[in-house]
Order: structure tokens, then C-alpha cells, then sequence
């Protein structure tokens, strides 16, 4: 599906790569997460219709298999009422039934596969697009502190100052070892965080599964 490849190519994204690259880092962060929200609401759209077009085929297979049982309940009916000709045209609709039931429950199959395709999908692209969202001013003020440090190196090197220019150099690179750092710290506390939150809602559900497994052993 070409609206899950598009969603594929957001996710995957390099943010700071994509930065990096820009000749104008603002308008870049901006069109990306643009981008990001308009794709996002497609695959919303796009989950809703095949939520729905699953409940229909779900709906066409119950049909399908009732139609299956009531023929073969007619056919039991003709043989008690000794009309084999009647019961044997009975018995090959339940059959003709009973193919289109198969076909029904696999696309019913094939459209639950493509409804969780779609909801990961969602999923991945707000977690890219909350990412984004929370990355942007801080990219763009490390381009603009790496662009200003290295007009100075520049200005530095155009006036013959040497030292003046390895002393930018080395501030720069400071800066960037800093930012890195933080940066990192910050990753690692927020999965650090998620890893927590995990658990916890974890340990909730076993509890609450365990509550219920008692609830109905003591109703026994």
C-alpha cells in the first residue's frame, strides 16, 4: 500500500540528518512535520474505512454461514420426509454455501491483517511526529549555534588569526560534545521513563486478569 510506504519513509527519517542537509533548517523541520500531520490523518481515515469494511465482511461470513446450516438443515429434512432428489439439491447449496463461507472468512482474515498494519502504522508515525514536535526548536538552535560558530571560524581564519580559529574550533566542537551529551541524557531518561510506565501497566493487567480468574472461580 502506497500510504503505508509514505509512512515508512516519515518514520524512518533522520531528524537531525535532515537538518543537517537543509540550506534552510526551519523550513525543513516545518515541511516535515507538516507532512507528518497530513499523513497521520490519512492512515486515520484510512483505519476507520477498513474497520468498517472488516465489520461488513464479518457480517457477510455470519450471513454465508447460516445460509450453509439452514441447507444442510433443509437437506436433514427432505431425508426424513424420504425425498432423496430434494435432499441432494439441498446438500449441494449447503456446499456452494459453504465455499463462499471460506472465501468470506478469508478476507475477513486479510482485512484484520491490514487493520493492524495500519493501526502499527499509526501508531509509529505519532510517535515520529510527537518526536518531531519536541526535537525542532532544539535542532534549529544547534544549526543556528554550529552556523554562527562557524561564520566565526571563518572570520577568524579570513584575517590570518590562527589561534583565533583553532579557539573557535575548539568551541564548537565543546558545544557540539555538549549538546550530544545532553541530548543522549535525555533519550535514555525518556526511555528509561517508558520502561517504567510499561511495567506498571503490566503489573495492572496481571492483576486484573488474576481479580477476574478468582471472580469467576468463587461464582463456580
Amino acid at each position: 500500500m502506497a500510504l503505508l510506504e509514505r509512512v515508512a519513509t516519515l518514520v524512518r527519517a533522520n531528524l537531525n540528518d535532515l537538518v543537517d542537509k537543509a540550506e534552510d533548517p526551519e523550513k525543513m523541520i516545518k515541511q516535515v512535520i507538516l507532512d507528518m500531520e497530513n499523513q497521520l490523518l490519512q492512515v486515520k481515515t484510512q483505519v476507520a474505512i477498513s474497520i468498517a469494511d472488516q465489520h461488513v465482511l464479518a457480517k457477510k461470513l455470519q450471513e454465508s454461514e447460516d445460509n450453509e446450516k439452514q441447507w444442510m438443515h433443509r437437506a436433514e429434512l427432505a431425508v426424513q420426509k424420504q425425498d432423496d432428489t430434494l435432499a441432494r439439491a439441498a446438500v449441494e447449496r449447503s456446499m456452494s454455501s459453504k465455499t463462499v463461507t471460506e472465501n468470506f472468512r478469508q478476507q475477513v482474515e486479510d482485512q484484520k491483517t491490514q487493520v493492524e498494519n495500519l493501526k502499527t502504522a499509526l501508531l509509529k508515525l505519532e510517535q515520529k511526529l510527537a518526536e518531531a514536535k519536541s526535537k525542532s526548536d532544539m535542532l534549529i538552535a544547534q544549526h543556528r549555534r554550529s552556523r554562527a560558530l562557524s561564520k566565526a571560524t571563518d572570520a577568524g581564519r579570513a584575517m590570518g588569526d590562527q589561534s583565533n580559529a583553532a579557539a573557535f574550533d575548539r568551541m564548537k566542537n565543546k558545544v557540539q560534545h555538549s549538546e550530544a551529551t545532553a541530548q543522549a541524557a535525555s533519550e535514555l531518561a525518556a526511555d528509561n521513563v517508558d520502561e517504567k510506565f510499561a511495567a506498571l501497566e503490566k503489573q495492572d493487567e496481571v492483576e486484573r486478569l488474576l481479580a477476574e480468574l478468582k471472580g469467576r472461580m468463587k461464582a463456580q
